[in-house]
């Protein structure tokens, strides 16, 4: 029984390495996937806004380089000929490709000449009208070269945030089942030795599994080979029973039994019983032994 407590303990402690290890690895592929897929919807959604800005200019011929991921949250949009435009334009194309690309709201763009790396314009969007900064609507910028970038500034938080909450509460749930079923498991030990079946002889409570007497709370140790007599005793109560059974079934498969061992034993027994008068351990003269037990009838 004991054994198979502690396999299951031990069953428990791998089941719980194991979540904890495929949690991480399923959050770490999961992150990876996420952010090359929102990666490309970035770079598909800022192709647009090139091609959309070119044709406001009516340029249908050139081309808008390959969007280039500056950083985690950070792109940058460059066009292979010069162009000209209004911001509001450029908001407004900007907010409209992001939208329909289910891109988050909050980020902010700045123009900057390629010339100096100057920054020509810029502004920021938070999806809340009042709040965004959206300076010199009217002022009209130039046929120039310029790059456009733009930044995320929630979606790696918001999308870190997500992933992390998804992680915290995963793991307080299989921190909370292994919690539970460590002390279920220990609850359920503690019981089982509380309810360890016992003998009663007498006054004694007798363990065969635990090789001890109990009296009133006080334990008395058994060694094995006592305790291995006394079961033979207690299973035959007032009955003689012989020094070749005795000797044959506690030392047949346990080495070299000496003739006065089996007398030494049950002094030793005599000496642990005599507490309780009423339990004795009588010496049949040349036929062997007997535990007789006055049960006050």
């Amino acid at each position: 029984m004991l054994f198979t407590v502690i396999m299951s303990r031990k069953t428990i402690y791998a089941l719980f390495v194991l979540a904890v290890i495929v949690l991480f690895t399923w959050m770490f592929l999961n992150s990876r996937d996420n952010n090359e897929h929102f990666s490309e919807k970035v770079k598909l959604s800022l192709r647009d806004v090139g091609n959309q800005l070119l044709l406001s200019n009516k340029d249908s011929s050139s081309l808008v380089l390959p969007v280039v991921a500056l950083e985690n949250s950070k792109y940058q949009l460059s066009f292979q000929n010069q162009l000209a435009f209004e911001p509001t334009n450029l908001v407004s194309i900007v907010k409209n490709s992001f939208h329909k690309s289910s891109l988050p709201k909050y980020y902010r763009v700045e123009v900057i000449q390629c010339s100096d790396y100057e920054v020509t314009y810029s502004y920021e969007i938070k999806n809340e009208t009042e709040n965004d900064i959206i300076p010199c609507i009217g002022r009209f910028l130039p046929k120039n070269c310029y790059l456009i970038e733009v930044r995320f500034i929630e979606n790696k938080a918001s999308v870190f945030s997500e992933q992390k909450l998804l992680f915290i509460l995963i793991a307080i749930f299989y921190i909370l089942l292994f919690v539970f079923l460590y002390f279920k498991r220990k609850k359920g030990v503690k019981l089982e030795k509380d309810n360890s079946t016992y003998t009663s002889i007498g006054s004694f409570q007798f363990y065969p599994e635990q090789n001890k007497l109990v009296k009133k709370a006080r334990e008395i140790s058994l060694s094995k080979k006592e305790c291995e007599l006394l079961e033979i005793f207690v299973s035959n109560p007032n009955q003689i029973i012989k020094r070749d059974e005795l000797t044959k079934r506690v030392w047949e498969d346990n080495g070299v039994f000496v003739g006065r061992s089996l007398d030494t034993y049950i002094s030793k027994l005599r000496k642990k019983l005599k507490e309780d008068t009423t339990i004795k351990l009588t010496n049949i003269h040349g036929v062997g032994y007997k535990l007789e037990i006055d049960t006050g009838g």
